[in-house]
């Protein structure tokens, strides 16, 4: 069994449009927003730092050789991309020693932009997500059809789907996780981004039965729903008169499920979805269980906010909006733009 990355379906038609990203890093321009405020004191230096063509592992290294700490006392939220220019917070434990002087772990791609000391270590996924400005270039294309795409993505939110990335070139790591199933030797790094993608990789699956069934934005029966911007969920076996409400109002949005061992916890029509991507890719599913993963929920919608386009002339896009941690401003873009990445 070998698995291919699909064309999932849209949900508001094919792209109407096509272009470049990430032509040069500040084309894609990343400001990382913490789900709290550091609270001035504590054994823990936060630090607001501003790379450029960096990856976030490599930024940890850096300081933790700058620090003299141990890579462990290294923290941050979540990974961003290299090929952008990102604006990220990182913790050093520092307990009992004196700082060091941040300006001077500054270079070409790398300044740290602020610091201020917290109780404890910064923790990965403690977002409250990130707020993009992305510049197309070399776009054609009809402008009206993506100017209408885009209001109805400002209005009604997108498909949660994972990105592409998640899945490595030509869907690699979900094979890569296949052959970990099977008994393959594979390093403890690579092998938790393995399973993320095995589980991304059903989750779109199911998510794209519902895009196609156009009910990604709608209450099933049996379905579990989702608070906006959290990870709290509740069981209704019934779509009633409140849900459809919250649903139309887009505070709360239907879920699901990220595969791994656990209770079911959707039933009737939601639960017949699940398990039709489950059965037919029973190698993955039992796999994640197998390694011992935990069953989880995600979001089918995601609501893009503060949503800003402009044409700064007939062949430039430029983008703005703020996605909650986990989404992905790659799948906005999709849905408006056939994407050609540029990564030199």
């Amino acid at each position: 069994m070998t698995i291919e990355i699909p064309a999932w379906p849209y949900v508001y038609g094919s792209p109407s449009g096509v272009g470049k990203i990430r032509t040069a890093p500040e084309d894609f321009v990343v400001y990382e927003n913490l789900a709290f405020e550091p609270s001035g004191g504590g054994e823990h230096v936060f630090l607001q730092i501003q790379k450029t063509g960096e990856n976030t592992d490599f930024v940890a290294r850096q300081l933790a050789r700058y620090a003299n700490v141990r890579q462990r006392d290294i923290g941050y939220a979540g990974l961003k991309d290299r090929h952008a220019v990102t604006t990220q917070w990182f913790s050093v434990w520092l307990p009992g020693k004196s700082e060091p002087d941040w300006t001077a772990f500054a270079s070409d791609n790398m300044k740290v932009l602020h610091t201020v000391r917290h109780a404890r270590k910064l923790k990965r996924g403690v977002l409250s997500g990130n707020r993009f400005e992305i510049t197309i270039r070399d776009w054609q294309g009809d402008q009206a059809k993506t100017v209408e795409q885009l209001s109805s993505i400002k209005a009604n939110g997108i498909a949660n789907y994972y990105g592409e990335q998640r899945f490595g070139n030509q869907g690699q790591n979900v094979n890569k996780a296949l052959a970990m199933f099977k008994g393959a030797k594979i390093g403890r790094e690579q092998r938790s981004l393995y399973l993320s993608a095995a589980r991304s990789y059903l989750f779109n699956q199911i998510l794209s039965i519902r895009v196609a069934e156009a009910t990604w934005n709608q209450g099933l029966i049996g379905d579990t729903y989702m608070f906006d911007c959290s990870n709290s969920s509740f069981k209704s076996q019934l779509p009633d008169a409140e849900i459809l409400r919250r649903l139309a109002a887009k505070t709360i949005h239907p879920t699901g499920v990220l595969w791994g061992k656990g209770e079911i916890d959707v039933s009737a029509d939601a639960f017949a979805i699940e398990h039709k991507i489950v059965d037919d890719y029973v190698e993955l599913a039992e796999g994640l269980v197998a390694f011992g993963v935990e069953k989880a929920r995600r979001a089918l919608r995601v609501n893009v906010d503060n949503l800003d386009w402009q044409f700064s002339n007939k062949t430039t896009l430029k983008l703005s909006f703020t996605l909650p941690a986990g989404s992905y401003a790659t799948s906005v873009l999709r849905e408006v733009i056939g994407l050609q990445v540029h990564n030199s």
